[in-house]
């Protein structure tokens, strides 16, 4: 589950939709009817917070987001887009990220989700993190 508000326009996520897992994208939050528009690829429909799930950021993930991977010593990882950089210290293992945009840096020491890579490239960029 995903609190409401950590959810923004075009962040993608996971919805139960009558029982089966879709991937899909927020169009938009309602704070008053605790509820969020997700565009679930067959349809626009209102999900509740408790239906609404993240995806674990991966390289998979980042490959559809247009990033571009580029191999460093061996185990290190690093993913580009334009100037924005995420490392990954072991190859395969998001558990631990650096990023940077320009003199920017951020360090996580835990996992993060597809929905919150969106949202920090956003803001560390002003541009949105869409699939390519």
């Amino acid at each position: 589950m995903i609190k409401l508000g950590h959810l923004k326009s075009g962040d993608i996520v996971m919805v139960n939709d009558e029982g089966l897992m879709r991937e899909g994208t927020v169009i938009q939050t309602n704070a008053e009817e605790q509820m969020a528009l997700v565009d679930n690829g067959i349809q626009e429909f209102w999900y509740a917070p408790s239906d609404i799930f993240p995806i674990a950021l991966d390289e998979e993930q980042l490959l559809k987001l247009g990033f571009v991977k580029e191999p460093l010593d061996g185990t290190a990882v690093k993913y580009k887009k334009g100037v924005f950089r995420l490392v990954t210290p072991v190859a395969g293992d998001f558990s631990t990220l650096d990023m940077w945009y320009r003199e920017d840096n951020r360090h996580f020491k835990v996992p993060i989700a597809v929905h919150e890579l969106q949202n920090l490239h956003a803001d560390m960029t002003k541009v949105p993190l869409e699939r390519a």
